[in-house]
């Protein structure tokens, strides 16, 4: 296959992937950016599959192809990964989004650590130097995403615990096993390639080391910090693929692992400014920082109840209302409900808007993904910036599944796991609606004094319900 074809085809491919991120920064054009990103994909497979199969004519590392015996290799390993990945798609509910994506990003690092392993065996490159570091930083890159992708997935499905697991010195383990890798790859370089067993040692302990501080930098990661977590290791698989393009030579994976590595690491960087958190800190498992103390557990004396009938009276009597929505509206599956409350609110002439925390539910944009789906207009959806001086001047507000997002203790307690997270104040509005199932704590542990308040009343059971016998009652 001419290289210059297969060179413009993935030109083509990566402006798409630019048009789709682009595209999905914003709700209008996120269909549309989603589109780019199918078409860009579908053009990079097709012409890496014809160009590994047919080879090219330049004589490069992929010239003289593999034929019918590749295709009929590669084929049929394709046909099984589609049959996965749209059985799970078609399965996962919205609620199981973030726990799917932490997954799959595990199996692009199963990915970089399979092929850093299988260019190890090559011999006499041009730049032995330089392929063996390739080899060492795309082993150790996707072994980190591979381990610390499977302790997200099993912290983000309550598998295990939410809670940090900060192993005695953790800080100073971590430096030692980068230390180590370090000291590794210099050896490993070093060591003659005649060398098979000493340099199948080497990748295997680093390959082992860097399971281990996948697995050790997320578990010492709190759950009020996994959607962070998980956009991070986004960008990990991202740098992954990077790595995993130089061993391959295709500057398409280079540019495509590059772009998801330095948006998901910008995203992270983004929330960890909103959630009022260490950047380093929570990329390096905690480092510089310690765990925060356990949730105040004091007397914050009774909570107050509410039937739905009284919620429509005091709705009825509102002139503004804001709904502040959580995973618990996710899990409920009650974001149609909510969106027909909101136009029968609307239909009375009273100002109804949406506050989105930036880390509500348990992936960055995870309320915004359901009120569009539920036709929830865009202009009455704001972020937390934009709506929280707004809550002293309204009348109600809807807490719909959301615990740690509005919770007070972030402001009010130094030594709360969450303390100085900025959250929903929406103390401060005239009267307080929680919808929970129970009085259990969020996701991070953390009582909530909100829900003690003299203005907030809890309305238990299954939101979707409730919300509909609000609607009748109206």
């Amino acid at each position: 296959m001419n290289p210059t074809l297969v060179q413009g085809a993935y030109i083509v491919a990566g402006l798409l992937f630019i048009l789709a991120l682009n595209g999905l920064s914003k709700h209008e054009s996120a269909r549309m950016g989603n589109r780019y990103g199918i078409a860009g994909m579908a053009i990079a497979l097709t012409v890496t599959v014809v160009a590994a199969v047919m080879g090219t004519t330049d004589g490069g590392p992929s010239s003289g192809g593999s034929g019918l015996s590749g295709l009929a290799l590669i084929l049929p390993a394709m046909a099984i990964a589609a049959v996965i990945g749209i059985t799970l798609a078609r399965r996962v509910e919205m609620t199981g989004m973030p726990e799917l994506i932490a997954m799959l990003h595990s199996f692009v690092g199963l990915a970089a650590v399979l092929v850093g392993w299988n260019s190890s065996y090559e011999k006499h490159v041009a730049y032995p130097t330089i392929h063996d570091v390739e080899v060492f930083v795309g082993v150790f890159i996707g072994a980190v995403t591979l381990t610390g992708s499977v302790v997200a997935y099993l912290k983000l499905s309550a598998k295990i615990r939410s809670s940090p697991l900060a192993l005695p010195a953790h800080n100073a383990l971590n430096l030692f096993l980068l230390a180590a890798m370090a000291v590794m790859t210099v050896v490993y370089c070093l060591t003659s390639q005649d060398a098979d067993l000493t340099r199948l040692l080497l990748l295997a302990g680093v390959t082992l080391l860097a399971l281990f501080l996948g697995w050790h930098l997320v578990v010492s990661i709190g759950g009020g910090d996994m959607p962070v977590v998980v956009s991070m290791l986004n960008s990990y698989s991202g740098w992954a693929a990077a790595a995993a393009g130089f061993l391959l030579s295709n500057d398409l994976l280079i540019i495509t692992g590059a772009l998801v590595g330095s948006s998901g690491a910008y995203l992270s960087y983004i929330m960890c400014t909103a959630m009022n958190r260490s950047f380093l800190s929570v990329i390096a498992g905690g480092f510089g920082v310690e765990a925060g103390s356990a949730a105040d557990e004091g007397d914050y004396g009774e909570h107050r109840e509410i039937t739905a009938d009284d919620a429509a009276g005091l709705l009825a009597d509102a002139s503004s209302v804001i709904i502040t929505p959580g995973y618990g509206m996710a899990t409920a599956q009650a974001q149609h409900a909510v969106a027909e409350l909101t136009k029968t609110l609307r239909a009375r002439d009273i100002n109804v808007r949406f506050g989105i925390h930036p880390v509500a539910g348990r992936l960055p944009g995870h309320m915004n993904v359901l009120l569009a789906e539920a036709k929830v207009p865009y202009d009455v959806v704001l972020e937390m910036d934009e709506i929280n001086e707004d809550f002293p001047a309204t009348d109600v507000v809807l807490v719909i599944g959301a615990n740690d997002t509005v919770n007070p203790a972030a402001i009010d307690q130094p030594g709360s796991p969450i303390a100085g997270m900025p959250v929903l104040q929406v103390w401060e509005a005239r009267d307080v609606i929680v919808f929970k199932r129970s009085m259990a704590t969020g996701y991070a542990g953390v009582q909530n004094p909100l829900f003690f308040k003299d203005n907030t009343r809890m309305l238990f059971g299954d939101a979707k319900l409730r919300v509909e016998e609000i609607l009748k009652a109206l």
